[in-house]
């Protein structure tokens, strides 16, 4: 059976599971859910990265200029993709709560999750109708459908676990109050599709207002922590009614499992990867007859014609590398995410999945010259965007206190300079290369080129530059800090590289 949860719940790994306890579900027809969550995180991650792929297959051919009407085309579309993919976290992360409170599933809620899975890969689909035909609700009519059903499954799911309590959560199995959490949940899971719905009949209206009711589904959440703020501040702390469930937590708006947000954003960095290389497969093998009819035979020339767009390659895949690099150090020193760090995290993952669009934007240099300048722009502000929620993930880590990370990673740790220089180099540089354009524009694409060249050579030498720059603080008068005592050394002694002994 699975251990006593916390207040912050997290799933037992299935591999610390005794035999004994195997052997007992697999009598009763259950068993653990963590292997259809990780399938189910790493669908999610999935789905919600491929709603680039219709921004990023926006046709612009090499005679048409980057005028107002493609920069208005192009910036609708990555914002309903922005949107979508916001959405598409938030279910992620209702279907993670609702595996916290369902802690063992048997052949019907794998299927009834299987149902749920199948509905979200129908996302992307209805999606490309949105950003094909913006001005017809059917594509937003869809969307919405697509995600009331959603709810509508996991809903069954919640009460088909409360019916049979042996598949619940211990805690909440051996509860008083399983009808409050119950309604706790239905109302937690289903008050996105409610609002879905609405924006369903407003397509049929107003289809603006179906937009802005979509958007209110990710920030609900927060809009409804403010408003709690808000009346504790005006009205004062309230008793907790008698039947107040105390015991285990489930909330929205407390932080999601570190370990469960790591996979995902995992799936996401890997799958942007993934589907760089997937462009240079489709649009670069050359054709024979092409190569015997314009490079007379030679594929080395055929392949040489297409430089430009693996440079290009190449330097996009060393970004989201460097920036998966970048999370994967801050994650590293973090202990607990909290609810302000996920949002953040996941705006962040949504300008990841927008690189492809700036991998596309590049490697179109060479075919439209004339417009370097506004594409080299579009990349440097995918990647400022990715990289400064990282950064601004990081600012809140710190001021959430001693909780929320390791004490190396603290103001005046060991790796508090270098997690901040890690994470400051990318929105720096990105920064820079787009300020450098507006004064340099002739020379557009050399500066991005060298920004793609020089951040990975920053990042390898980036330790020294930080000690170099940390001494030099230090010899200057009145700015040496006191010592680290044993206690400090202590802390910072598991984050850092043991010393090889003499």
């Amino acid at each position: 059976m699975s251990r006593p949860r916390t207040p912050e719940p997290a799933v037992d790994v299935q591999g610390d599971s005794p035999m004994g306890t195997r052997n007992a579900d697999d009598a009763d027809g259950t068993q653990h859910s963590h292997r259809m969550l990780n399938f189910s995180d790493a669908l999610l991650s999935i789905i919600a990265t491929v709603m680039i792929l219709p921004v990023t297959h926006t046709e612009i051919s090499p005679e048409q200029q980057f005028d107002k009407n493609i920069q208005k085309l192009l910036a609708t579309r990555i914002a309903v993709y922005l949107m979508t993919f916001l959405i598409v976290t938030v279910a992620w992360a209702a279907h993670t709560r609702l595996f916290q409170v369902v802690g063992k599933i048997d052949d019907t809620l794998a299927l009834l999750n299987l149902a749920c899975m199948m509905t979200i890969t129908f996302l992307p689909f209805t999606f490309s109708l949105m950003v094909t035909f913006p001005d017809v609700p059917l594509g937003i009519l869809l969307f919405c459908v697509c995600v009331i059903t959603i709810g509508a499954v996991q809903a069954l799911i919640v009460v088909y676990a409360f019916r049979f309590p042996h598949l619940l959560n211990p805690q909440i199995a051996r509860s008083a109050h399983r009808a409050l959490y119950r309604r706790r949940v239905l109302y937690i899971v289903l008050r996105g599709p409610a609002l879905c719905f609405a924006a369903a009949g407003f397509s049929l209206v107003f289809y603006p207002a179906s937009y802005l009711l979509m958007a209110t589904v990710v920030f609900l959440p927060y809009v409804h922590k403010a408003a709690g703020w808000c009346r504790r501040r005006l009205m004062g702390p309230q008793e907790p009614p008698a039947h107040s469930v105390e015991v285990f937590t489930f909330d929205l708006q407390e932080p999601l499992s570190k370990e469960r947000v790591e996979a995902f954003s995992d799936g996401v960095y890997a799958i942007v990867a993934t589907l760089l290389i997937l462009d240079i497969c489709e649009h670069n093998v050359p054709d024979a007859k092409d190569v015997a009819q314009r490079f007379h035979g030679s594929l080395v020339a055929a392949l040489g014609a297409s430089g430009p767009r693996f440079l290009a390659y190449f330097g996009s895949f060393a970004t989201v590398g460097l920036l998966w690099f970048a999370h994967h150090s801050l994650f590293l020193h973090v202990r607990k995410a909290t609810q302000s760090m996920g949002l953040l995290n996941t705006l962040s993952l949504a300008f990841v999945g927008g690189l492809p669009l700036a991998y596309q934007q590049t490697s179109a240099l060479a075919r439209r010259p004339r417009d370097e300048l506004e594409s080299v722009r579009v990349s440097c502000a995918i990647v400022f965007f990715a990289s400064v929620f990282q950064l601004a993930m990081w600012t809140a880590a710190l001021l959430h206190g001693p909780d929320t990370l390791q004490p190396a990673a603290r103001f005046g740790g060991g790796e508090h300079a270098f997690m901040l220089a890690k994470l400051a180099l990318y929105p720096c540089a990105s920064l820079l290369a787009f300020a450098c354009t507006c004064f340099l524009s002739r020379f557009s694409v050399a500066i991005f080129h060298l920004m793609q060249v020089a951040v990975p050579f920053a990042f390898l030498l980036l330790r020294l530059l930080v000690r170099l720059a940390l001494r030099l603080l230090r010899a200057l008068p009145g700015l040496a800090g006191p010592a680290p005592d044993a206690q400090d050394a202590a802390a910072r002694a598991p984050l850092l590289p043991a010393s090889a002994p003499a």
